[in-house]
């Protein structure tokens, strides 16, 4: 959640972007969320609530803590062309903790999830501070992840994997209407990184496909780099315009960008509108086909449509009414935000196998639209 600011302009910025660093040694405010979230596109559906409550602890620290629940529903074209359609749970549980020192604020926390066969736990730190007037604001992070993998069906199966994150944000305060957020993250993976459950296929004469399956291969180890501008303009009648760009890419050579831009919109004194355009496109993995030559072509195969060539656009809407109760001494003020997003997915060179009468690798290529849809009950007390 954003930090208030010493400035009021940037506590106004901060607080309608939702996605800059921090401007203000402040703590977060006191507050709960409680939400329901749900996706539904290309054969699969995800759904559940999230808790989350936030408290200030003295006058230096604040605790906080999470609770998020998916169930998730799975016919995508990856699992009906080489497994069955799956029904699973996962549950995540978090903690965190913020302490503020002078004009530096420290956060740590620890992440718990679990399916019936993956269990990621993860911890980070994270240290920001101001400068220059509270006009500047540096900060550092550090995450690490220990993931446990397993597979149903098979009780001999079990793999690990280990993920690092280290990130740098600068955000600067141009003007008293204009904000600015530079931030750059590197992430190094090792240990099992594919699905176990994927597989690729490879042209098979004997087949009366035309093609068999075989499991993928991934390398054991992974380093991705992704860098971020964002900007976003305050204007005169209590509104503003933000837009965003950022740039991917890893030793496994995908390369990606994605560029957004947003419009948000008060109504009188309680409504707030928000208005969003998202395009992302990327590149396919070196080692990743849609159809491979002959069985094991190569060390690493792939044929996940997330390391194939494809690109998405994102149109958002969101609406917030604020309530500011009268007679309720522990309650300040609350919200009811609702936020719909739709997604458009096309994809340059995997291809719809679900589609008969067609030769191996002729078939039409994939493309889906998805949902996302939140609602959310906000208090501050």
């Amino acid at each position: 959640m954003p930090r208030l600011a010493r400035r009021a302009v940037a506590v106004l910025l901060v607080l309608l972007l939702g996605l800059m660093p921090l401007l203000a040694a402040v703590l977060p405010e006191d507050r709960s969320d409680a939400l329901y979230h749900a996706y539904n596109g290309g054969g699969l559906e995800v759904n559940g609530p999230s808790i989350l409550l936030r408290k200030q602890v003295g006058k230096s620290s604040s605790l906080s803590a999470n609770y998020y629940v998916d169930s998730i529903t799975s016919a995508t074209i990856d699992v009906i062309t080489a497994a069955s359609p799956y029904t699973e749970k996962r549950t995540e549980k978090s903690v965190g903790v913020d302490y503020v020192f002078n004009k530096s604020i420290m956060s740590t926390g620890y992440t718990n999830s679990i399916e019936n066969d993956f269990d990621a736990q993860s911890a980070f730190f994270n240290i920001s501070q101001n400068m220059f007037g509270d006009l500047t604001t540096v900060s550092l992070g550090y995450a690490r992840g220990w993931d446990v993998i397993t597979k149903t069906g098979d009780p001999d199966f079990k793999e690990k994997a280990n993920r690092q994150s280290y990130s740098l944000g600068i955000t600067q305060v141009l003007t008293k209407n204009l904000l600015m957020a530079f931030n750059f993250q590197t992430i190094t993976d090792e240990g099992f990184l594919n699905n176990p459950y994927r597989s690729v296929r490879y042209l098979d004469p004997t087949s009366a496909s035309g093609y068999s399956f075989e499991p993928e291969v991934y390398p054991r180890t992974r380093t991705s780099n992704a860098a971020a501008l964002r900007a976003i303009y305050y204007l005169p009648y209590r509104a503003s315009v933000h837009g965003e760009y950022r740039y991917f890419s890893d030793d496994w050579g995908i390369r990606a960008f994605n560029a957004g831009v947003g419009y948000t919109h008060p109504i009188g004194g309680h409504w707030l509108l928000d208005f969003k355009y998202r395009y992302y496109e990327q590149s396919k993995a070196d080692f990743y086909s849609d159809l491979f030559p002959y069985a094991q072509a190569q060390n690493y195969l792939a044929r996940d449509k997330e390391m194939s060539s494809y690109s998405n656009q994102t149109i958002g809407f969101g609406m917030s009414y604020q309530i500011f109760p009268k007679g309720l001494r522990f309650i300040d003020k609350g919200s009811i935000n609702l936020k719909y997003d739709y997604l458009m997915f096309e994809y340059d060179d995997f291809r719809n196998i679900t589609k008969t009468g067609y030769a191996p690798g002729k078939e039409p290529l994939y493309e889906f639209t998805a949902s996302v849809t939140q609602l959310f009950f906000s208090i501050w007390y």
